[in-house]
């Protein structure tokens, strides 16, 4: 029996009080007058605790979603929670966790696996980790396992006793600044070694970044630099060194313009010593700018050498042509009036003459007509270069043209020997252009035929409309020319007379090009040697728009 004064086991019961279902614990003592039974109320401490544990299961839910592997371990230092990351991580037998092994019995079978730091002392390190459990504030270590894994450990002490840990896996984010620290340490050291000075200024117009180069160039201190002074400032220093200070505030817009505005910006520098800097700006992510210098001093130089040079020769050729020009007019004359006065002599009008003085009279008349036409074409070329020749424009009949130009080679083509064949039709029309100019086309090739073409031998002109063109051609069957040859021959003062009869400075195709050219028309050759030479001639039938039939400047 029940010994009395002590109370009977308590039981929780269930029971409907005042019309409301309450839970009790119910209790019964033996006492000396008899048995006493007592009924607690324990509804609301048992909704207490029901809420309590659905927290505590929420809580291990949501602890079991963390990639971060969680332990509890109370102040016994035995294991009373760890989340599913937990186990992952160290890959222990489940059974053995659920049986709270104590934190030293899992820091044991984690070495044996060779999942621990390699320690050289192992009792002193695990001495030094179970120290947490006296610690006051929270302790952050590195772990580093054997497989290369990286682990951030958080041992934080317990308010009422043990610990908690924290196992953060930051394998790839310390990879990851190792990549970021070897990257920015790999570029710091490329600038350096560039010879380029080369500057990076952030969004707010700082320096943040400048190479040796920079600095040397524009006499910078390093020290001044890695103060990371604001654009202006760099900027007042540099301008000391360049005469010029435009370029500057180009500058110094493409670095503190808003965002919106900025583009890539490029100007010239020259500094005092000599030297000359091209200088490009180009904007960067998040408002930064690059300033990159590239030293174009022999390039400069060149340039400038070359304009002046350029500048040279184009005086040296407006003293020539006015040269050519002046003394051609001071030739012509005296030879005008030895062609005159030889003319005289010839028509016996001042007395006869005897055969020998007859002979010299027409060889003296030769030599100086054919120095008048040498005289006249470098006068035309003259007048051509210096953009003053005029065309005198009008409509012309072609066919008559033509006879014109055939009757003033007649003479050489019957001394030559040399056959002409004359195919001009009758419907080729007429054709809008300066008629002296066109006669003196045809002359020059019409020479040229008969001077390179051997006894016997035929020259034929042709003269035919085609479309919107007008195609004067003079064909030749003499010795032709030879490839090498062919792309030179309207080059002034090319002759290729050597073997024939006919003498030239090499003027006359020259002149047939630039008559041609002005007409707004084109020429055209083709020869070979042994098979002889045909050169066209081709003309625009109408006038340009606009000319009107007036005189036409040549450009």
């Amino acid at each position: 029996a029940r010994r009395p004064g002590l109370p009977a086991q308590a039981l929780r019961l269930s029971a409907v009080v005042a019309g409301a279902r309450r839970t009790l614990d119910v209790s019964e003592s033996t006492l000396e007058a008899g048995r006493v039974g007592i009924a607690v109320d324990v509804s609301e401490l048992e909704s207490v605790r029901a809420d309590l544990q659905r927290q505590m299961d929420a809580n291990v839910r949501t602890l079991d979603q963390l990639p971060t592997a969680v332990a509890m371990f109370d102040a016994r230092q035995r294991l009373i929670f760890h989340n599913a990351a937990y186990q992952r991580l160290w890959d222990l037998d489940p059974a053995f966790l659920e049986g709270r092994p104590l934190d030293g019995e899992i820091l044991d079978r984690l070495r044996a696996a060779r999942k621990l730091p390699e320690q050289a002392d192992f009792r002193s390190w695990k001495t030094d980790v179970l120290a947490a459990y006296r610690a006051v504030e929270p302790t952050d270590t590195p772990w580093y396992l054997p497989d290369g894994r990286t682990l951030r450990v958080v041992a934080d002490p317990n308010p009422q006793g043990g610990l908690t840990y924290l196992y953060h896996d930051v394998s790839e984010s310390m990879k990851l600044a190792s990549r970021y620290d070897a990257l920015m340490k790999e570029q710091a050291e490329t600038l350096e070694a560039l010879k380029e000075p080369v500057a990076v200024f952030g969004a707010d117009g700082r320096l943040t970044v400048a190479n040796r180069a920079f600095a040397a160039t524009w006499r910078l201190d390093p020290a001044t630099l890695a103060g990371k002074p604001h654009v202006d400032a760099v900027i007042a220093a540099c301008r000391a060194l360049t005469p010029d200070q435009s370029p500057w505030a180009g500058i110094r817009q493409s670095v503190t313009g808003l965002s919106e505005t900025r583009s890539g910006h490029g100007c010239r520098l020259d500094i005092n010593d000599g030297t000359v800097l091209d200088c490009s700006s180009q904007p960067l992510p998040l408002g930064a700018t690059l300033l990159t210098f590239i030293d174009v001093t022999a390039s400069a130089n060149v340039e400038r050498a070359l304009t002046e040079k350029n500048d040279a020769l184009e005086r040296a050729s407006q003293l020539r042509d006015t040269f050519v020009h002046h003394v051609s007019y001071e030739l012509r004359s005296p030879l005008t009036n030895i062609i005159g006065f030889t003319q005289l002599l010839g028509d016996e009008t001042v007395g006869a003459l005897n055969e020998r003085q007859r002979e010299y009279s027409e060889h003296i008349m030769r030599s100086s007509a054919a120095l008048l036409v040498i005289i006249n074409d470098i006068l035309d070329l003259a007048s051509i270069d210096a953009g003053s020749l005029e065309l005198q424009r009008e409509t012309i009949d072609v066919r008559a043209t033509v006879e014109a130009a055939v009757r003033g080679i007649e003479d050489r083509l019957a001394e030559s020997d040399i056959g002409l064949d004359l195919d001009v039709p009758e419907g080729v029309g007429s054709v809008f252009a300066d008629g002296k100019r066109v006669r003196q086309i045809l002359f020059n090739l019409l020479s040229n035929a008969v001077g390179f073409s051997a006894p016997g031998q035929q020259v034929r002109v042709e003269a035919r409309r085609e479309g919107r063109e007008l195609r004067l051609t003079v064909t030749d069957r003499g010795r032709g020319i030879a490839p090498e040859v062919i792309d030179r021959v309207f080059d002034r003062f090319e002759s290729n007379t050597l073997g024939t009869k006919h003498r030239g400075v090499g003027l006359g195709l020259s002149i047939v090009r630039s008559f041609v050219e002005l007409h707004g028309g084109r020429v055209e050759i083709h020869s070979a040697p042994g098979t002889g030479t045909r050169v066209t001639c081709l003309f625009p039938v109408e006038p340009p728009p606009g000319n009107g039939g007036l005189a036409e400047a040549a450009e």
